[in-house]
Parts: C-alpha cells; sequence; structure tokens
C-alpha cells in the first residue's frame, strides 16, 4: 500500500504573473485575492489542497520587486524567506510578456538556493503554441530547473499535471490537516483581503497599495448571522474621500461585493460593517505594521 505523502511547495514569481490565481484553481476556492495590480499579495497566504494519497501546503508569497517601501521590504523578504522553507518551489512567470528582467532577478536569487525549482509557465492561453518552445530554451540558459511545466492557472489548463510533478518531490508525511481545510489562516485574514480585494477592483488606480483592512470584531450573533466589523485604513484624507465616495455610494459597494465573497466562504449570512480611518505614511511605520499584521522575516 502506497505511504501518504505530504509537504511544503513554495510559489515565487515577479507581481501579477498568477501566484494567487493558481493557487485558487488548485484549491478550488478563493483564498488569495486577485487583481490585475502588481503587488497584491503581501503575507504568505497557506492554501491546503488534499488527495487521497498526498497532502500539499501551498505558500503563495508576495511578489519580488524593487522596494519602495518598509512594507515592500518586508514583502522581498518574506518570498525570499520561503525558498529554504519548502520542498519545492514553483517559479512562476508570465509567458505572454516574455522574460523580463525581473525574472532574471528572480532566477539570480535562485542560484544560491538547494531547493528543487519547478519553472511554471503560466497565461499559456494567451500566446501561439509555436512561442513556447523559444520561451522555455531562453529560461533553459539561464537555469536548471528540476521540471518545466507550462499551464493556464486561469482556465486550469495542465494543472493537474503539475499537482503530478509536485508529488514526487513530497516525502512521506503526516495529513497536517483535515482534508476539508483548504487553508490555516484564520477566518478574518481571509474575509479582511476579499475586502481589500474589492478595493483594489473598483478604485483602479487612485488608491493603489495605500490601503489595509483589519477586522476588529467578528462573532455570531443569536439569530446565526455572522456580524463582522471592519476598518480600512488610508494614509491621506483624500484617499479617504475616495473610499467612501459621493454620499458613501462607494463604500456601500466594496461592502456588498466584499459581502458576497465572505458569504460564500463562510457558508453563513453577514452583517458587514465597514468604517476608514487615516494612518498617515502607514507602509514605513513599524509599529503601525506590526498591528496591521506584517511582521518581518515571517
Amino acid at each position: 500500500m502506497a505511504k501518504f505523502k505530504s509537504g511544503f511547495i513554495g510559489i515565487i514569481g515577479r507581481p501579477n504573473v498568477g501566484k494567487s490565481t493558481l493557487m485558487n484553481q488548485v484549491i478550488g476556492q478563493k483564498i488569495a485575492i486577485m487583481s490585475d495590480k502588481p503587488q497584491t499579495t503581501r503575507n504568505k497566504i497557506h492554501g491546503v489542497f488534499t488527495t487521497e494519497k498526498m497532502q500539499i501546503v501551498f505558500l503563495d508569497t508576495p511578489g519580488i520587486h524593487k522596494r519602495q517601501s518598509k512594507l515592500g521590504d518586508f514583502m522581498n523578504q518574506t518570498a525570499l524567506n520561503t525558498l529554504g522553507e519548502v520542498e519545492a518551489v514553483c517559479f512562476l512567470v508570465d509567458a505572454s510578456e516574455g522574460m523580463g528582467g525581473g525574472d532574471r532577478y528572480i532566477v539570480e536569487q535562485l542560484k544560491n538556493v538547494q531547493t528543487p525549482i519547478i519553472l511554471v509557465l503560466n497565461k499559456i492561453d494567451r500566446i501561439e503554441p509555436e512561442a513556447l518552445l523559444p520561451l522555455i530554451e531562453g529560461y533553459r540558459k539561464l537555469y536548471d530547473f528540476a521540471e518545466i511545466i507550462p499551464v493556464s492557472a486561469k482556465n486550469g489548463n495542465n494543472v493537474n499535471t503539475l499537482l503530478e510533478q509536485l508529488e514526487k518531490y513530497l516525502p512521506e508525511g503526516p495529513q497536517y490537516y483535515p482534508a476539508d481545510q483548504i487553508t490555516d489562516h484564520p477566518e478574518q485574514f481571509v474575509c479582511s483581503e476579499l475586502i481589500r480585494e474589492k478595493i483594489l477592483h473598483l478604485t483602479r488606480e487612485e488608491v493603489p497599495h495605500s490601503i489595509a483592512v483589519a477586522i476588529e470584531d467578528m462573532q455570531v450573533r443569536d439569530n446565526g448571522l455572522v456580524h463582522i466589523s471592519a476598518v480600512i485604513f488610508v494614509e491621506r484624507s483624500s484617499q479617504k474621500g475616495i473610499i467612501i465616495g459621493k454620499q458613501g455610494a462607494m463604500l456601500k459597494e466594496i461592502g456588498q461585493l466584499a459581502r458576497h465573497d465572505i458569504q460564500n466562504l463562510l457558508g453563513s449570512k453577514i452583517f458587514l460593517e465597514l468604517w476608514v480611518k487615516v494612518k498617515k505614511d502607514w507602509r514605513n511605520q513599524d509599529r503601525v505594521l506590526r498591528d496591521l499584521g506584517f511582521h518581518r522575516g515571517s
């Protein structure tokens, strides 16, 4: 009888290459936010994939990028620290954009790592098939990857093949989490991320990465309704005005969209209360970053 296998797999790559999309596709439910803006993932998101013969705990890291703040420094360090903690690393690249300077930078970081690196060429649905082979050859010249697997995280193309290959790198081990558990993050964390996703989607370029969301209270009332109170932090008063919108219209829409996703996550009706507060330059204040859950090197 085959022994059960389990282990940890890191997902790294430049911002906006589809890391969160891939993990959500594998898990089958949204636990990491998705946006067309770079640098949307700020913490390591742990997603749990379980079958009868294996369990993979995925660590979806922040995108590695040129830092512009202490928050950016935290995000880079979080991603690079992941490399030494896992059985294998999936290095995601955007096949539709070709190889860029950011990809080469990450490859240079990988040269000091002993962990097997699997190159995952994402977004193959956006390119012509004949363009794929030259791209693969270009990456082969840069690094001796353990595997090279083209996928479309959005459509699910070849994702099962990726999972089959990842199984080879898992040691025999215990089932760390129950079979029906899909993340090790508290529900409050996922709820705050779903709210932040709606803000990124609705505000476009006006409020890029100057926001953070904290769940201040979350409890089940006697009638079974889950009452959630959340605070949206911004850096400037003008951003507060954008988030609230004319006669509160923007904040209302954020709440409506977030409520839908949170109810799907919790499987319960919820009452969502949103507040907006200004914390000037919070991304460069160590104490504020700690209060919001960003711990250097964690």
